[in-house]
C-alpha cells in the first residue's frame, strides 16, 4: 500500500512548482482550486454531450474543448494539493474537499462521455466503477492500510484515456464525421477501472489477512 497522498511526478516539475507559488500569493484556497475540478468536469460533460447533437464543425471543436477540461480538471487536482502542503494553506475542511469533488468530477466526464457516444448506461457504469475505486482505496486507508493508488487505470490513466479519445474523435470527426475513438476510449476506460476496483479489492483481502491477528484500524 501507499501513502495519504497519491504520488506524482508532475508535482516536483519546475511548471507546476511556479504555477503553485502563483496561486499561493493569490486568495485563492486549496478548496476553491478543488471546487474548480467541478467546474471544468461539468463543462466537459456539456461539451461531449454537445459534441452529438450539433454540426461536424461544432463538434470538433467541442470534442477538444471536452479534452481540454479533462486536463484542467487534472491540474486542479494537482495544485489543491501543492498550495495547500508546498503554500502551507492547508484548512480544517480541507480533507473533503480533496475528495469529493473528484467523485463529482469522474462521474460527470465519464457521463458526458457516454452521453456522446450513445451509450449513457456505460458512461454511468464508469463513473461507478471509479467512485469505487476511490471507496476501496479510502476504507484500506481507514483500516489503516495506507492509501492504495495503484492502477492500471487509476485517476490519471481514466483522464488520459479520456483526454486521447476525445481528441482522436475530433480528428476522426471533422475527417469522416464518425467518432468511434470516443467510444473505444471510453470502453476501454470502463474495463481498466473495473480491473482496478478488482486489484485494489485483492491487494487489500490480502493486506488484512497478512496482519496480526486482532489489528484494526477501526
Amino acid at each position: 500500500m501507499t501513502n495519504t497522498r497519491r504520488p506524482l511526478n508532475s508535482r516536483d516539475t519546475g511548471w507546476a512548482r511556479r504555477i503553485a507559488r502563483w496561486l499561493g500569493r493569490t486568495s485563492l484556497t486549496p478548496n476553491r482550486i478543488s471546487q474548480g475540478s467541478i467546474l471544468f468536469a461539468a463543462l466537459a460533460c456539456l461539451a461531449f454531450w454537445a459534441s452529438a447533437h450539433t454540426a461536424v464543425n461544432r463538434a470538433v471543436v467541442l470534442l477538444l474543448l471536452a479534452a481540454l477540461c479533462c486536463q484542467l480538471r487534472l491540474l486542479c487536482n494537482l495544485f489543491d494539493g501543492m498550495v495547500a502542503v508546498e503554500g502551507g494553506k492547508s484548512e480544517p475542511d480541507g480533507p473533503f474537499w480533496n475528495e469529493a469533488p473528484d467523485r463529482v468530477a469522474d462521474l460527470l466526464i465519464l457521463t458526458g462521455a457516454g452521453l456522446a457516444t450513445g451509450y449513457l448506461d456505460l458512461g454511468l457504469l464508469g463513473g461507478a466503477l471509479a467512485i469505487a475505486t476511490a471507496y476501496i482505496r479510502e476504507l484500506g486507508r481507514a483500516e489503516g492500510l495506507g492509501s492504495d493508488f495503484s492502477g492500471p487505470f487509476a485517476k490519471p490513466q481514466r483522464m488520459a484515456a479520456l483526454t486521447g479519445g476525445a481528441v482522436l474523435a475530433a480528428v476522426e470527426t471533422g475527417l469522416w464525421g464518425t467518432a468511434h475513438a470516443l467510444l473505444v476510449a471510453l470502453v476501454i476506460t470502463v474495463l481498466g477501472t473495473g480491473w482496478t476496483v478488482v486489484s485494489r479489492s485483492v491487494r487489500m483481502i490480502r493486506a488484512l489477512n497478512d496482519r496480526p491477528t486482532g489489528s484494526s484500524g477501526t
